[in-house]
């Protein structure tokens, strides 16, 4: 994907992701194995608010309702609130979830394009990833599947897709807005298949999936839990999945690694972040809670049914994890030329 010719625009933010992350291990360190008693006495002793940067319905709403839910058992029945910020790829959540108190009463489900895409993708930030959050735990990771309209597009698998694209009058995906992973999975979809694509950006899921209904696109990357149901229920059909391994929620779709495009794989994360300066002690606890949420049977399962894939990081893990994503995705911005205001 990378292009010599073109300048680095990931270069400065990931040099500054790796410090956070660095700075993150060192000072997560002390808090390894930590247990909830180490937070102060009577935390939380409020209901907590989790930010999410999408409307309801879509896969970070899905998965912060569900670790909401289990968290709130855990605590007692306390009351954690998801709080919607929809808009600009999330960063209207972001911005907002970066000024908040760093008390432990506010957090955020931050997802890929707004910890490890954005700083590359975008000319000016209202906020700094690196600078101003400090990872908690990642919670799951999500591949995405290419879904086209059966009533519009007759092809069933990727390789036709192609052949059949070749004779239109362009590749036309939708996304989920502009510098998010569809986005730029978009364009790694093209650089593999040999075709330039044309990415439509959508305001939001509904109007994405009612691009794909109408024949204005040919096709979508959306999440493998938004699009199982729809496939299941013969609405659209997908052509092939973006992660390292069938899908658990989709196992007959093939990977399109599997279908000779070797190169080809990208996924998403969904993790929880509080602002820069929450105490560590409150972060230990945050992240033993997370995790024991997550990976109870119940709340596994659930995760899974819904079409994501389990994880439940360490502090520090996910902090490497945002840092090496920076790269990898930055990588992705700057073959494209992309740059936003």
């Amino acid at each position: 994907m990378t292009n010599p010719q073109h300048p680095q625009p990931c270069a400065q933010p990931l040099r500054r992701a790796m410090v956070a992350a660095a700075c993150a291990l060192a000072g997560l360190a002390p808090w390894a194995g930590a247990h909830a008693q180490t937070a102060p006495a009577g935390y939380p002793s409020k209901p907590v608010r989790i930010i999410v940067g999408f409307a309801a319905g879509t896969g970070p709403d899905i998965v912060a309702r569900l670790l909401a839910q289990k968290l709130s058992e855990g605590w007692g029945n306390l009351g954690v609130i998801v709080d919607n910020k929809p808009g600009a790829g999330g960063l209207i959540a972001a911005t907002e979830a970066a000024r908040a108190a760093p008390d432990g009463y506010t957090l955020m489900l931050g997802e890929t394009g707004q910890l490890s895409i954005a700083p590359s993708s975008y000319n000016k930030l209202p906020y700094d990833p690196a600078r101003d959050f400090v990872p908690v735990s990642q919670v799951v990771t999500s591949d995405f599947v290419l879904l086209v309209n059966p009533q519009k597009v007759p092809a069933r698998n990727v390789k036709d897709f192609v052949a059949w694209t070749q004779q239109q009058r362009g590749l036309f995906l939708a996304t989920f807005g502009a510098g998010t992973p569809g986005h730029f999975g978009a364009f790694m979809f093209g650089d593999a298949v040999k075709l330039k694509p044309e990415p439509v950006h959508y305001k939001n899921t509904a109007d994405a999936l009612g691009g794909l209904f109408s024949g204005d696109v040919q096709g979508v990357f959306a999440s493998v839990g938004l699009a199982a149901p729809q496939v299941k229920a013969g609405k659209l059909a997908a052509l092939g999945t973006t992660g390292a391994t069938r899908n658990p929620s989709l196992p007959e779709v093939p990977t399109i690694k599997e279908q000779g495009y070797a190169n080809l794989e990208f996924s998403s994360w969904f993790g929880i972040v509080a602002p820069a300066r929450t105490p560590p002690e409150i972060v230990a606890r945050l992240n033993a809670d997370v995790v024991r949420a997550v990976q109870s049977p119940e709340g596994r399962a659930k995760m899974e049914e819904a079409g994501f894939r389990v994880t439940g990081t360490s502090a520090q893990e996910f902090a490497r994890t945002i840092a090496a994503d920076t790269a990898t995705w930055g990588k992705a911005v700057a073959a494209t030329g992309f740059k936003a205001d």
